[in-house]
């Protein structure tokens, strides 16, 4: 299990508001951290910004404030990706991450339309 014991990671406040920031240097393709949350069915159709779809049976509801990887920001260009592995979701280093630099990735097609498309999106590529 990753853990973010692994990297000082933080919240704090960021350009987007509340956001995950490394102060640690941290190699490409590293796992930081899990998302994690209570395990749902996809049936339940439970809709807020912090699930995570797993696979057709499951979703990770990531809202509890305990899931530090919740306060990931959305990027256009980001330095991190969510890989699925064995039901669980990682997030990994996509290149070499600084020590002060947020945590970003791609929230998808999907995500971008129903939620950051009508306000704009406010990542360092789209400004």
């Amino acid at each position: 299990m990753a853990s973010s014991n692994l990297y000082d990671i933080r919240i704090k406040k960021t350009e987007a508001g509340l956001g995950l920031v490394s102060f640690s240097f941290i190699k490409k393709g590293k796992t930081i951290i899990e998302y994690v949350g209570h395990r749902v069915s996809t049936k339940n159709d439970l809709r807020n910004r912090y699930i995570f779809n797993v696979n057709k049976r499951i979703d990770i509801d990531g809202s509890p404030r305990w899931n530090k990887a919740r306060y990931i920001n959305h990027s256009c260009r980001p330095n991190c990706e969510a890989l699925e592995r064995r039901g669980r979701i990682f997030i990994v280093s996509k290149r070499s991450i600084q020590s002060g630099e947020e945590l970003l990735f791609n929230y998808g097609k999907e995500y971008f339309d129903e939620y950051i498309k009508t306000s704009g999106c406010c990542c360092e590529k789209c400004n």
